[in-house]
């Protein structure tokens, strides 16, 4: 297996580190041929529409779309933003979840937190403690996309469809590696993810 990461803005050089630590091939996609031979791809956090701009610019727009039609694509806060079908304002999207979702709905950088979220779908462990960082929200999901976890007031903070996973927070800034795990998963990744 090999995952990509989007390396043309943003927290890519994080997730890579993660990848690593799980012992997974990874490496940074700038182009539209370095998608070739990728198990998923990671669109990491940063500024959603810097990443559209940049996308456009590199002509990786249609090739990411049509990657996403057939392989597991995570997008974690601006790159959740960047994988909705509506953010609200008009910006370059992919369009390929089923999701309206909020830029900064909890505020300018000062207004940073953590939580401790109850996720099934990560096994045993307990709570993941999530980082929110100019965070958005899921407003809502559609069609067969699903809420993986919201914070205890109701907002939507993760979400599924099929082999498209969008997370508001920053699974790569924590020491958890549950939740690349369960990317990995949905990617394809046929060893017991929750093992030991």
């Amino acid at each position: 297996m090999k995952i990509g990461v989007l390396a043309i803005q943003g927290d890519f050089a994080e997730h890579i580190a993660m990848l690593k630590r799980l012992g997974i091939e990874t490496t940074e996609v700038r182009l539209p041929a370095h998608l070739e031979g990728l198990s998923g791809l990671i669109i990491p956090g940063g500024e959603s529409t810097t990443i559209g701009k940049l996308a456009a610019d590199f002509g990786m727009m249609e090739p990411l779309r049509e990657f996403g039609k057939s392989h597991a694509i995570w997008g974690t806060c601006a790159g959740a933003i960047f994988l909705s079908k509506d953010a609200r304002r008009a910006q370059p999207l992919l369009g390929l979840m089923d999701i309206i979702i909020q830029r900064n709905a909890f505020g300018r950088q000062v207004a940073s937190f953590e939580a401790d979220l109850d996720i099934p779908e990560l096994g045993s462990g307990g709570a993941y403690h999530a980082v929110f960082i100019r965070a958005p929200i899921i407003e809502s999901v559609q069609g067969d996309a699903r809420i993986l976890s919201a914070l205890p007031d109701g907002r939507i903070v993760a979400a599924l469809q099929g082999k498209l996973l969008a997370t508001s927070f920053h699974p790569e800034l924590t020491q958890d590696t549950r939740f690349h795990e369960f990317f990995l998963a949905v990617a394809g990744w046929q060893v017991d993810m929750l093992a030991g």
